[in-house]
Order: structure tokens, then sequence, then C-alpha cells
């Protein structure tokens, strides 16, 4: 409206010629801020289109989803991958992350690629819902890579992983790895694994915690895929009672939850705790990713530095192996428990006393 006004009175006054270039000039420059913005708009779509992204993971084929996406099996002795004998790193098809060395390759002659050791962190494993199988994934995007196998003895370290060769690509030795797609929402939460004596005592501790979504008490790091309680207690496993932890990062940090575990259980005693003695008891921090490793190591130190504890500490920094969930009763057990049992209103409920005010801070 007040343009409007303008140009009648511009005409009433004998100079529209005046104002109808001032009109036509305005529209002139409107088209250009127009074409302009345009012109940007197309350049930033271009741009975007061309940039890479982390926002998804590698495009799969029908096939590979259903190995990768839906945890199925390659027929055997058809994978690309089943007689490859070139120097490199194998890595994982969806994500990039680097799994497996060609050092680690041998010939099994079951139909599939076999590898005795992963890259540290590089793999996590999965006791299948029938327990019989333990399944192995990538630790950074889960992906199904095949299962892995204990005690066949087809090399020294005794150790198969069978690995579909559709789940990997490979990088011969002299050209670049790809960098690993980590998608923004696929660190929220992780999970890390604690042997520090009876799991009873170990599970109910982490539970307080904030940012601490869930503990199960389990056993790891033996030469039995799924040990019995019965068969950990005789101590011919090699299994650990544990605790194993999912928490969210961005609440609580790993470096906190390992500082926690070597103040919460004595880090000095060879395969004990207190009246608790046997392997299965040992101190061990079981990481899940390179990452908590390195976590690990650094806060080791620190407290081996300190005056915390007089003698020096015996833990063993290890990747998840063998983990099975314990049985059911000894899930939750001191809350389950506490009023009926003397194990734990005499040895857990002083700790749950003493953690409550050190750690006070920290607790839900």
């Amino acid at each position: 409206m007040l343009f409007h006004s303008y140009k009648t009175q511009q005409i009433k006054n004998g100079v529209s010629c005046v104002y109808i270039s001032m009109k036509y000039t305005y529209y002139l420059i409107l088209l250009l801020v127009v074409s302009s913005c345009n012109a940007q708009n197309e350049t930033d779509d271009m741009m975007n289109q061309e940039k890479p992204t982390t926002e998804e993971y590698n495009k799969l084929s029908k096939a590979e989803e259903r190995i990768i996406i839906q945890k199925g099996t390659e027929y055997p002795n058809t994978g690309e991958f089943n007689k490859h004998y070139e120097d490199g790193t194998y890595i994982c098809r969806q994500c990039n992350q680097q799994l497996y060395q060609s050092s680690s390759k041998f010939n099994s002659n079951c139909g599939w690629p076999s590898f005795d050791d992963e890259i540290d962190g590089a793999v996590n494993r999965i006791l299948d819902s029938d327990g019989r199988r333990t399944e192995i994934v990538c630790s950074n995007c889960s992906g199904h890579l095949g299962h892995v196998f204990v005690g066949e003895k087809f090399t020294e370290k005794n150790t198969r992983h069978c690995v579909n060769s559709i789940s990997m690509e490979f990088i011969p030795n002299g050209q670049p790895v790809p960098e690993t797609i980590t998608l923004n929402d696929s660190k929220e939460l992780d999970t890390i694994t604690f042997g520090a004596g009876c799991f009873w005592c170990v599970e109910v501790l982490f539970q307080k915690l904030k940012g601490v979504l869930h503990v199960e008490s389990g056993y790891a790091g033996g030469k039995i895929k799924k040990p019995t309680y019965k068969m950990v207690c005789q101590g011919n496993t090699g299994s650990v009672e544990v605790a194993q932890l999912v928490y969210d990062p961005n609440v609580i940090s790993t470096e906190t939850l390992i500082d926690i575990f070597f103040h919460v259980h004595d880090p000095t005693t060879l395969n004990r705790q207190g009246n608790d003695v046997g392997d299965q008891y040992r101190s061990v921090i079981f990481y899940h990713t390179p990452q908590q490793k390195d976590i690990a190591e650094k806060v080791l130190k620190k407290i081996d530095a300190s005056d915390l504890w007089d003698d020096p500490i015996v833990t063993t920094i290890e990747s998840i192996y063998n983990y099975s969930k314990a049985e059911d009763y000894h899930q939750n057990y001191y809350n389950n428990n506490s009023s009926t049992n003397g194990y734990c209103s005499m040895v857990i409920r002083p700790k749950v006393t003493k953690f409550k005010i050190k750690y006070a801070d920290l607790i839900e």
C-alpha cells in the first residue's frame, strides 16, 4: 500500500516516468535477488550431495542384507574369501571397521573364512538364544559376521572365527583403509564388563549409579561358552564371575566407571576377594571397544601410581570373550535376597552402605 500511494502521488505530479523507472528497477533487483538465492540453493544442494556423510552405513545389496542384517549364512565354499590368503586387512562391509588381519587367517576346511584372532575390540560375542553357539558381530555397527568356536585345536590360539565372506571387504597391504563409519546415534549406549569378586557384590553397587541402565551377572573369559555356576565354582573352566554394565557415556564416563571399579574391590590380590578364593574371583576388566582398553590402561597406571593400594595391582585388561548370562537366580541377587540371606546382610550390605556415602553425588 505504501508503494501504491507513492506511485499515485508521483503520477499526479507529472513525474510518472521517473517512478516507472524506479518501479522496473525495483523488480529487476528483486529478480536478481531471487535468482541469486535459487542459484545458491542449487549450489548448496550439490555440495550436500557431494559431501561424505556419516548419517548412514554403506549401502548393502539384498544378498548382503540377508547375511549382515538378517543374520543369515552363506553356503559353504561359495564365499569370495574362503581360500583367500593375500596380505592385508579384512574390514566390515557395512561400516568399514577393521576386523581381522590376514596373519590371523588359516585354512580350516570348514567352507568359510577362518581366523584365530580378531583385531582388539573389533568383534563382540553374543550367545545364541538356544545357548549352543556364540555369534560374532562387528562391535561398531552390530553387523552379523558369523560364529566363534573354541577348543577345536586348529591353531595354538584354539579359536576359530567362522566368518561369512559377504560380511567383509579386503584391503591389501599398502592401500589406504577407509575410515570407519560411526552413526551419530550408534554410540548412545556402551557396554563394559567387570570381574571384581563375587558378582552379587559387584552387581548391586553399579546398579545404583546414574547413567548405568542395566547390570547383568554372568561369566566371561573361560574355556567354555556357557558354563553353569557349579562348573565355575569347581575351578576348571577359567571363567570369571562378572557384572556386565550397559551405560550412557554422556551421563557417566567410562573412566569414572573404571575408577570406581578399582575402589570397590581389592585389585592387588590374585584370584581372591576376601574369603572368596579361586580364579573365578580374579580382578579383570573386559573391554568391548579399543577406546575402553586405552582408558582402562590409563586409569590402571594412575591408580597404581597413587597411594590407594600398598601392593601392586594384578588386574588384567582383556577383550571380552565367551561371555554368557548367569542363571536367573543370580540376577538382582542382593535386592531379591537382602532380608533372608546371611551373605547379603553380613558381606554385601556394609559395602552398599559405604558405596552410598562415597559416591552420593553419582547415585540415582
